[in-house]
């Protein structure tokens, strides 16, 4: 039986135990019995993130070459990155502007639901208060690099290692070989790490699915039933025709060869709505399912783990539509505009972890005058919403490598590296 069979049916088991155990009555109890599964799955996988990213970038960057080669690929990454957040945030506007999701609000479900999640709210603001957008700026240079990954500082993290790096570009052969010989082989280690790992995915996934089930049920997605909708339709389209022209044209690989490819990754970021903790999974299924180059992911979706958010970005520019709708406020053409600016550089900073994009949702309310305490509104429903999201923001960064791979392709890679292998699936957990 294929890995992927087996987390679609642990998946399955969870969703059926959580409504089992809810409709009988102990829901959260459930929940609690099989959360821990769920938990050490995300972090046993959250455990290799950091060595992976230090070693898989230092490479990447080192096995570029040149100064200019990686200004090149860095330049058309970044690009990429903004060009299809903007596409999302302009499709989450639109669809919230058409479809109204916030008006005809009913008082007593609004009341209620600010009632219920005004603490969680409340959290959510106090978390992101001290947050200011040139922190982003500041916090991309880490004062202590062991620091930063002790504490999973992402940013800092991939500064450090394109910084080493391209160091190891400029040392002789017989003095920085030693040092990419020793990170090739951590990285070696770590992937077949997450082959062992992926052996209890799907125990973990049915205690992650059980938990989330458990504790919500599916009632919160019918009360807030249009906005999800809204959502959902949204990162739907995202994938479904910005992701699928993306591969199709500039990718140059299948649609159906690539979703094919993408699933065991697609499930652990449904399951574990962690960008971050999908990191390994993602470059093992980019380079072995659809034979892109090593070094291209290994510089490519370890930052657009941290930096490229398109579904988060998508959906907080709907919440920031939602929220003026039901307080009856107008947003003007202005209003969107600054919507679009700063949902784009919070997706930057937000971090590749369950409910990130939340946090980052005062830096956008603030600047049109929007009352903070709204995002009470959509905390009930976010988690569920946050496993769809994390799917479509994985899925980018893996259509970037793609495109980044094919553009180097012409540019000058090697020809043992022209022909794209066909597909096999990750190797079985």
């Amino acid at each position: 039986m294929k890995l992927y069979t087996k987390i679609i049916i642990g998946m399955s088991a969870g969703v059926i135990f959580g409504l089992l155990a809810k409709q009988f009555g102990f829901g959260p109890r459930a929940a609690a019995w099989v959360e821990p599964l769920g938990k050490i799955f995300i972090r046993l996988i959250t455990m290799v993130v950091v060595p992976l990213v230090v070693a898989s970038i230092t490479l990447g960057t080192a096995s570029l070459g040149s100064l200019k080669k990686l200004g090149r690929i860095g330049a058309k990454t970044l690009a990429y990155y903004m060009v299809t957040t903007a596409l999302a945030i302009t499709i989450g506007l639109t669809l919230a502007n058409l479809v109204k999701p916030g008006a005809g609000l009913d008082e007593n479900v609004k009341a209620q639901l600010l009632q219920d999640y005004q603490s969680t709210a409340q959290e959510q603001i106090t978390k992101s208060a001290s947050r200011k957008p040139i922190d982003l700026l500041l916090n991309i240079v880490p004062t202590n690099p062991i620091k930063a990954m002790a504490e999973g500082e992402m940013l800092g993290l991939i500064f450090f290692s394109l910084a080493l790096g391209i160091a190891l570009t400029y040392l002789p052969v017989a003095r920085s070989q030693p040092v990419l010989n020793f990170l090739d082989g951590v990285n070696e280690a770590i992937i077949q790490l997450v082959h062992l790992i992926m052996k209890f995915a799907p125990y973990g996934v049915f205690g992650l699915m059980a938990a989330v089930v458990g504790k919500f049920g599916f009632d919160i997605l019918l009360t807030l039933l249009k906005y999800s909708l809204v959502v959902l339709a949204g990162l739907a389209l995202q994938m479904l025709l910005i992701y699928t022209l993306s591969v199709r044209f500039i990718g140059g690989i299948h649609p159906i060869r690539f979703f094919k490819g993408m699933r065991p990754a697609h499930l652990i970021a449904f399951s574990t709505s962690s960008s971050n903790a999908t990191l390994p999974v993602n470059i093992q299924c980019c380079e072995e399912n659809l034979g892109l180059p090593k070094e291209i992911c290994s510089f490519v979706l370890p930052l657009g783990a941290t930096i490229n958010m398109d579904g988060t970005a998508l959906l907080q520019g709907v919440v920031a539509v939602f929220i003026a709708q039901v307080y009856g406020i107008s947003l003007t053409i202005n209003d969107q505009m600054v919507i679009m600016l700063t949902a784009t550089l919070a997706s930057v900073g937000a971090a590749g972890v369950p409910s990130a994009g939340i946090v980052m949702l005062t830096m956008i309310l603030q600047p049109i005058g929007l009352p903070l305490e709204g995002i009470g509104l959509i905390l009930g429903v976010d988690r569920l919403l946050d496993m769809c999201r994390t799917v479509v923001n994985i899925t980018g960064d893996a259509t970037c490598a793609a495109f980044i791979a094919r553009s180097e392709r012409v540019s000058g890679l090697t020809a043992s590296q022209k022909e794209i292998p066909k597909p096999e699936l990750v190797a079985e957990g």
